[in-house]
């Protein structure tokens, strides 16, 4: 410390005066920050990352927010906790269920997308000449329930491929490393990695979305009275949560994943790095119309797109209110391209 901020004996100077009532200031932002629960649609995971990026470098709390993530999981329903208004912010899996929400009168709106790809693959094992989806004919498909609800009656409608098909996948890839002629289903982020791991090959991945499959995932979603009532603290989580995400894809993101080791002792640095390499090579999160509208993006031809296909499949009637599931209010405007630029260097 040098003479001129040296403070006098017994005394304060200036500056630490002016020191004081800064410290004050903070201490009352801090006491006045808005307090949110966001509930994820998993355990926690490099997927969840720029939230926990957001959390852990500040950016939520530059923000005004007090941010509470709470991890999903197979026992968790967070659908239903923000239906009943005890989370603030839910983490949408894609648009079907928003869909749901519309179709049971459950006032809750999509706000933001931040994977303009939805992950889901199927996975074939190498040299067994499957190329493309149109390739999957005759193989056995191991397909979750979850999943018979939703792709898989789009693969049937496009590639023309037959329930006799599928086989049932209980998140077990044993089935799969015995069978060289079937095929999975999985995450491009996670999946792929515990085939290396597991069966020591990298297997032929096919990405849904590349295909045509053009669900948005991983949305932000809100009660409709939030919305309606305090449409600033929405805007401030959406682009609170849009730089964390561009900070965890191209920034220093060692913290956000201490936080989800944390949140999640199971997961390890090398299926981090892998899945947030898979989210750059395959455009999960930054790709179309993220490029120029900032991630999150979203697009009312995207929405009607997606809906229609839905329709299609005889999932809903034709009338449902979809338009009403969403808004645009709080993405699209390039924020946080800025900050992409300093990021990568441009």
């Amino acid at each position: 410390m040098d003479q001129t901020t040296k403070p006098a004996r017994g005394g304060r100077t200036a500056l630490g005066l002016v020191g004081a009532a800064a410290l004050l200031l903070l201490g009352d932002a801090a006491a006045a920050a808005d307090k949110i629960t966001f509930g994820t649609n998993w355990k926690a995971e490099a997927e969840h990352g720029g939230f926990y990026q957001a959390v852990a470098d500040g950016t939520y709390a530059r923000y005004g927010l007090d941010v509470a993530i709470r991890p999903g999981g197979p026992q968790v329903n967070h659908s239903q906790l923000i239906a009943a208004g005890r989370i603030d912010f839910n983490m949408g899996g894609n648009m079907f269920g928003q869909f749901n929400f519309i179709q049971n009168k459950v006032p809750v709106v999509t706000v933001a997308a931040i994977f303009q790809k939805e992950p889901q693959i199927l996975m074939a094992h190498p040299g067994t000449g499957v190329r493309t989806l149109a390739d999957l004919k005759g193989k056995t498909i191991f397909v979750s329930n979850d999943g018979r609800l939703t792709y898989w009656l789009w693969l049937k409608q496009v590639y023309g491929l037959d329930d006799s098909q599928l086989k049932p996948y209980t998140f077990n890839p044993a089935p799969f490393l015995a069978d060289k002629n079937s095929v999975q289903q999985g995450y491009v982020t996670s999946e792929p990695f515990a085939i290396r791991k597991q069966g020591g090959f990298d297997p032929v991945v096919l990405v849904l979305a590349d295909a045509g499959y053009d669900t948005y995932a991983t949305t932000i979603e809100a009660r409709a009275q939030m919305v309606e009532e305090n449409p600033d603290l929405v805007q401030r989580f959406v682009d609170a949560s849009i730089e964390g995400w561009y900070n965890y894809l191209y920034g220093d993101n060692k913290a956000a994943n201490a936080l989800i080791k944390k949140d999640n002792p199971e997961m390890d640095d090398e299926q981090i790095a892998f899945s947030i390499e898979a989210m750059k090579k395959y455009g999960i999160v930054d790709s179309g119309d993220a490029l120029r509208l900032g991630i999150g993006a979203m697009t009312e031809e995207r929405w009607k797109s997606f809906f229609e296909k839905a329709v299609g499949w005889g999932v809903y009637p034709a009338s449902l209110p979809y338009e009403e599931g969403y808004t645009l209010r709080f993405v699209n405007k390039g924020h946080g391209l800025d900050l992409k630029k300093k990021l990568i260097g441009q």
